[in-house]
């Protein structure tokens, strides 16, 4: 695994170098870059390469300008002592997001993270369905998204993945709903959490819907061989699945 390391003190790179290769012997570190100028120099010679670890205070400004200036060719972790940036960290390449200091534990569960999306993505294994590759992993305990920040009022309010019952969208705003049935307003799209989210927990019904298996309480048969989900917390609410979605799902809840 070809990988690239982001990072403006010295000691830190070297400590990220340790921990990769002790976690995995495959592991080569094809460049140490320290600045988003040296940086985006780099990317721009457009060498092949699988992952990216990346600092987000760099020695001339933050590494979200490398985006901004250059194509990043791969997934990207970010490694930084700043959880405030995690929403922005997501908007663009990043696949996890891990606060230093660095423990082997959450390194190890970030790069397991990377090589189940990489054969999700694989073309030779796009007949896979994700349900089935993360049967490989216990729920709660991936490299999976754990829990989501909201802004209520002045305040922001963290739910955790077990509070919540499902997210819907409208208006292309995203709500999380949770188990009490309390809303909150995340920035992030459906599309982002199906890939934050452990898929054999979640699964994504239609272009509105994304329910928690513990919030389904019926599925019924609809009209024209459809489906009907009825959800615990919002039982008045007609869900349907979509017609395209309907084979993995009956699959999902059988696994």
């Amino acid at each position: 695994m070809n990988i690239v390391i982001i990072e403006d003190e010295p000691l830190a790179r070297q400590e990220l170098k340790r921990r990769l290769t002790r976690c995995d012997k495959k592991v080569d570190i094809l460049a140490f870059l320290e600045s988003v100028g040296k940086s985006v120099g780099w990317f721009k010679e457009k060498k092949p390469v699988d992952l990216i670890f990346m600092d987000i205070q760099l020695s001339d400004g933050l590494s979200f300008e490398i985006f901004e200036r250059v194509r990043v060719p791969a997934p990207v972790i970010f490694t930084t002592a700043y959880d405030e940036y995690a929403i922005q960290a997501f908007k663009v390449n990043s696949i996890d997001y891990l606060l230093k200091p660095i423990n082997d534990k959450d390194l190890k569960s970030a790069l397991q993270k990377y090589a189940v999306l990489k054969e999700q993505f694989n073309e030779k294994a796009i007949t896979f369905k994700k349900h089935q590759i993360a049967h490989l992993y216990d729920p709660y305990r991936t490299g999976y998204k754990k829990r989501f920040i909201s802004k209520v009022g002045d305040d922001f309010k963290y739910i955790n993945v077990e509070a919540i019952a499902y997210f819907y969208a409208e208006h292309k705003v995203v709500t999380l709903v949770s188990n009490d049935k309390k809303e909150f307003v995340i920035d992030y799209t459906l599309e982002n959490l199906e890939k934050l989210l452990d898929p054999t927990i979640f699964f994504r019904l239609n272009r509105k819907y994304l329910v928690k298996i513990d919030a389904i309480k019926k599925v019924s048969k609809y009209f024209r061989g459809r489906l009907k989900v009825t959800v615990r917390q919002a039982e008045e609410d007609e869900i349907l699945v979509s017609r395209d979605k309907k084979e993995d799902f009956k699959s999902w809840l059988d696994s």
